[in-house]
């Protein structure tokens, strides 16, 4: 008789916590900061959080108010930003009734950059989100902020990001600045990945300022070894691209800048770009851009403005004078390809992606500097026709060469001709041995991928979810799956069986490497396209051209010791992790001084940890796919084992045998 549940006894329930009206917490201040800091800044270091200072003296120089930074790097672990702009204001604000130097460093959104336009304190500047110097202060321990203007000067000083010493005044005296700020701070190491500030990117960035703002110094001061640099050029951009461009100019640089007018109704005016272009045949391109003088390494709208002023310029002048050979296509990165440039550009609103403002998102900003940049190149390359055919025959030989590339991953099929596939981000390189390609899992961890690879040589194809099993999927159906007709594509081979002769000469990449979690669901996907090889593309395993790539499952972050600074260590499973935490023993840290993270997948890594564990030839574990001892019939025997269909009776014998040898991650 069949049991009914409606007269079941009632099944014990797990207390679940009260939610009520009590439960839902509010942020206040500066704790958002401080709960998840990687929303506001980079937690790999403090530098981003210096940056913010350094930004607002630069912003006061930008503006005309001051003519020298001076950074100073103590021994006591703080760094300190002096500037000789117009002081931070320290009276009383009118609506909040709290002195405006406190509230510029404990509250998320106040600031002298949202009034914009005539009469602003501040017409350009690095950007309206709000928090700036006010993260700095809630990520350090301590920071002193004081100011100078009108006759007086003013120090406030905060702990954790409250204060602890409320606003002094006093009268300046001989021997006082004039006018200006000074920052002293104190980052805690414990919201960073590494307390030490990266030098060859601060000198970089120092460097950078002094380029933008000709006639400004700016220099670095450290107290350690006594060491100053001063930076201070009056050439500007054509110095420093000069300086740092890799291979010889095929033609001479060119530089311009142009800037919105009163008269000007698409802009406000002071909008636009100044530029120095060099383009060169061989060389890594040097790409810098700016906007109101902060750095954004991942380029953005500006950068497209360029881009399409370049290419537009360059096309004009090949239609006017006729030099297209026939079946030769023109596309932006034919232009684009060989060009190093330095590009500063000026917009009165910029909008960022993300608060640290990497890369420019303000869609007006491509009609703007391509309004400035394409007329200045036309008119260039007219007046210098030779100098204009020299680059005219460069961005041809580079749409020849693409094409060429590009004919080699044609594939015929019934519905007809396919390309490579859009997801693919591909390498710059044409070097087939040197090559790389990384089927990574997820869209999120492509991302990563993409921003931490070696351009030249590493390209990324990103796969949605898992793939399919392709054990005994014929061959003719493979390409109903998009995944594995974009894997095909994209390496250039077909399809093929243990025993043919398939065309290799198509090959795209030396290495096609298998980057997955390091998880169950990274391994079963793995799995997965190593299924996809063995069945259908052997002789890519045969000629040793399949990899699997091995990212960590843990870091273990070791605090300094003795002479040793503190320090950072990446694991593969647990036996490594038991083997990194044994020789920190041995050096004498602290059972539990260190700290531990599991990656619960390759998304939580940023670009350089991706780059330090996975991608980097020199610290990376790629291990090659071959057969070894086994033969290919035993092989096929254990794979259809593990991935057959009907193969469940065998499946469950097998995992009764060996099962208990399985460590499993739940």
């Amino acid at each position: 008789m069949a049991r009914s549940y409606y007269n079941a006894p009632p099944m014990a329930v797990k207390p679940t916590p009260e939610y009520s009206e009590g439960s839902i917490r509010v942020l206040k201040g500066l704790e958002p900061v401080k709960q998840r800091p990687g929303m506001y800044t980079r937690t790999d270091n403090p530098l981003h959080v210096i940056q913010e200072v350094l930004d607002n003296a630069a912003d006061e120089s930008l503006g005309g108010y001051g003519k020298k930074i001076k950074v100073t790097l103590h021994t006591d672990g703080s760094v300190s930003i002096e500037d000789d702009g117009r002081g931070i204001p320290f009276g009383l604000h009118p609506e909040e009734l709290a002195p405006v130097i406190e509230l510029v460093f404990t509250r998320l959104h106040a600031g002298g950059k949202f009034d914009k336009g005539k009469g602003g304190a501040y017409s350009f500047s690095g950007g309206l989100h709000g928090v700036g110097v006010s993260v700095t202060n809630a990520l350090a321990k301590r920071l002193e902020a004081t100011s100078y203007r009108e006759g007086q000067v003013a120090t406030i000083v905060f702990e954790n990001g409250d204060v602890t010493q409320p606003l002094e005044s006093r009268k300046t005296v001989d021997g006082d600045r004039k006018s200006g700020t000074t920052v002293r701070a104190w980052p805690d190491a414990k919201y960073f990945e590494s307390a030490i500030l990266p030098m060859a990117e601060l000198t970089h960035l120092l460097r950078s300022k002094a380029v933008l703002m000709p006639g400004v110094s700016v220099s670095l001061l450290i107290e350690k070894t006594k060491e100053t640099q001063t930076w201070l050029y009056k050439g500007g951009l054509r110095d420093y691209l000069t300086q740092t461009l890799n291979g010889d100019p095929v033609i001479p640089l060119f530089e311009g800048d142009g800037f919105a007018d009163g008269q000007n109704d698409n802009f406000a005016e002071g909008e636009g770009a100044a530029w120095c272009v060099a383009f060169t045949e061989d060389g890594q391109p040097v790409r810098e851009s700016y906007v109101n003088l902060i750095p954004t390494s991942a380029g953005g709208t500006h950068e497209s403005g360029l881009r399409d002023g370049l290419f537009t310029a360059v096309k004009n002048f090949i239609e006017l004078h006729s030099l297209l050979p026939k079946g030769v296509k023109l596309m932006p990165e034919d232009v684009f390809a060989r060009a190093s440039y330095v590009l500063s550009t000026k917009v009165l609103d910029p909008q960022f992606q993300g608060q640290i403002k990497e890369r420019l998102n303000s869609r007006d900003a491509v009609r703007l500097v391509s309004s400035f940049v394409r007329p200045a190149l036309e008119l260039w390359l007219n007046q210098h026709v030779e100098y204009g055919k020299k680059l005219a025959e460069l961005a041809i030989k580079a749409a020849q060469s693409r094409q060429k590339a590009g004919q080699k991953v044609e594939k015929r099929k019934s519905s007809g001709v396919a390309v490579l596939p859009g997801k693919l981000t591909d390498c710059e390189s044409k070097d087939i041995a040197y090559n790389e390609v990384f089927l990574v899992e997820g869209d999120s961890a492509g991302g990563s991928a993409k921003m931490g690879r070696d351009k030249e040589n590493q390209a990324i194809l990103p796969l949605r979810g898992k793939v399919l099993n392709t054990w005994e999927v014929d061959r003719d159906r493979l390409f109903a799956n998009t995944e594995i007709h974009d894997i095909s594509v994209a390496i250039g081979v077909d399809p093929h069986g243990p025993n043919d002769t398939p065309d290799l000469t198509g090959l795209r990449y030396g290495k096609v490497c298998i980057l997955s979690d390091a998880d169950v669901d990274g391994s079963h996907i793995q799995v997965l396209l190593l299924t996809l090889f063995f069945r259908h593309f052997p002789k890519l395993i045969e000629a040793g051209h399949v990899y699997v790539a091995r990212p960590p499952l843990f870091r273990v972050d070791a605090p300094a010791r003795g002479k040793k600074p503190a320090s950072k260590a990446y694991a593969l499973d647990d036996g490594e992790l038991t083997a990194i935490l044994d020789k920190l023993r041995k050096e004498g840290v602290r059972e539990g001084a260190w700290t531990i993270s599991r990656f619960k997948g390759l998304g939580e890594m940023n670009a350089e940890q991706l780059w330090d564990t996975t991608l980097n030839p020199d610290t990376r574990r790629l291990l090659p796919v071959a057969l070894g001892a086994i033969d290919f019939g035993a092989t096929e025997a254990l794979i259809t084992k593990l991935m057959g269909k009907g193969e469940a009776a065998a499946r469950r014998e097998l995992m009764e045998l060996h099962g208990d040898s399985v460590e499993v991650d739940v």
